[in-house]
């Protein structure tokens, strides 16, 4: 198919990465409540959406205390009750790059500034409901290690469906739409509506799977040059670190080259 001595580098690496992971643990419990209450089930086995919202924390270890907490906030009462509202934003970045903003809030006042700022700032702007979502497809994705590693020493390595063509027919057993090689992982797609069952079918048959999420993929990548592709990712870092913004979603083309030029900038 989307950087001083030493001790405070090293304390300032720290703090910056401990603050990125309460940053994405409060939007991922935020998540996970909401999938919860609008499914009505806090079971992730009879609730699709609850079920791809834990998947999710799971593959950044979240802790599993704190997974439950947000699941049962979802059926909390008085000042424990969730009050957050599902509200997309969409616009167009640098370069006429399409921008989707998913995002869950309590104050949508609040967040309907941030956002626009965010836009604003990067020399975007926002559009009206509907004025892009056009430019993408609901799909389900599910990550599958090719090798399975063990932090126990006493447990080896173990291969994960490595061979092509046995997960090829691994990937058409449990119905799903099309796969893709990922260097160390294989990416399974498969219909929005359709990922738990295909998740489920692949394990039926001995394949760990990592992690699943639905997800918004473009249907028209945008062509970029590596100027604005840094631009459309400056929008993108200030859009993900706004609490309230769950998902940001774009239809930039990253070919190879661009990748590079925007890692050699972290």
């Amino acid at each position: 198919m989307s950087g001083h001595s030493k001790w405070a580098t090293t304390k300032h690496k720290k703090a910056a990465i401990d603050a990125k992971r309460s940053s994405l643990f409060s939007k991922l419990s935020r998540n996970i409540t909401v999938a919860a209450k609008v499914g009505g089930d806090p079971n992730p086995e009879n609730n699709a959406s609850l079920s791809a919202a834990v998947a999710r924390a799971r593959m950044v270890s979240m802790p599993n205390a704190k997974i439950k907490a947000a699941i049962d906030k979802a059926f909390g009462a008085g000042a424990d009750a969730a009050v957050y509202s599902e509200v997309v934003y969409e616009g167009y970045g640098p370069a006429g790059v399409a921008v989707y903003v998913d995002c869950l809030t309590d104050n949508k006042n609040r967040t309907a500034a941030d956002v626009r700022s965010a836009f604003t700032h990067a020399g975007g702007s926002l559009g009206t409901a509907g004025s892009v979502a056009f430019q993408f497809e609901r799909r389900g994705s599910i990550a599958v290690d090719k090798v399975v590693k063990s932090d126990d020493k006493k447990v080896a390595d173990r291969e994960n469906a490595v061979d092509e063509d046995e997960f090829m027919m691994v990937v058409a057993e449990a119905g799903g739409e099309d796969y893709e090689d990922a260097g160390e992982q294989w990416i399974v797609w498969t219909a929005y509506d359709k990922m738990q069952d295909v998740q489920q079918g692949i394990e039926d048959q001995g394949v760990e799977v990592k992690g699943s999420e639905l997800t918004m993929v473009p249907t028209t990548p945008t062509e970029v040059t590596v100027n604005d592709a840094k631009k459309v990712q400056r929008l993108i870092d200030r859009l993900d670190e706004l609490e309230d913004v769950q998902n940001v979603y774009h239809t930039m083309d990253v070919t190879d080259e661009i990748a590079a030029a925007l890692e050699e900038d972290e």
